[in-house]
């Protein structure tokens, strides 16, 4: 009986540590001018080893500009929306691996991020990790609504 308990509470720390590393979710960028939702790229609900994660901005700290438009980037199109992490993928030391866009600017970047402790580490780098640098992202806990205001 005892044997049985250990296993239940071992599953459950697993699976909490799971849910605790997962990226899958909202979060505030390091600034707090965006929140990015962090999903699998295929529309699916499931994180395995197989997974291509991206990333789109879902809530943006000023939605609208003081004339009354709305964000864009270079090539005019709405920040709402707006894919701006690509094709991560999973590597075996819980990193994941991908690109990342610049919205003001269009500038790719390659990037890796995990989630320690609670928030994702994203660092964008140019060739090697070392030309690059690290954001921290926390998570969001609000909603979003479909036109990118917060609450």
């Amino acid at each position: 009986m005892w044997v049985l308990a250990a296993l239940l509470a071992w599953a459950g720390m697993a699976w909490a540590g799971a849910a605790e590393r997962s990226v899958v979710g909202l979060w505030w960028t390091q600034d707090h001018e965006g929140v990015i939702s962090i999903a699998p790229c295929d529309g699916s609900r499931v994180e395995s080893a197989a997974t291509v994660m991206c990333g789109s901005i879902v809530g943006q700290a000023v939605p609208v500009l003081p004339d009354g438009s709305v964000p864009r980037n270079i090539h005019g199109v709405p920040h709402c929306g707006l894919r701006i992490l690509h094709d991560a993928r999973p590597e075996p030391d819980d990193v994941w691996r991908g690109r990342i866009t610049d919205p003001t600017d269009g500038t790719d970047w390659q990037c890796e991020f995990h989630v320690e402790g609670g928030v994702l580490r994203l660092r964008g780098y140019v060739l090697v990790t070392l030309l690059g640098q690290t954001q921290t992202w926390t998570a969001f806990h609000g909603t979003a609504t479909a036109d990118c205001h917060l609450s």
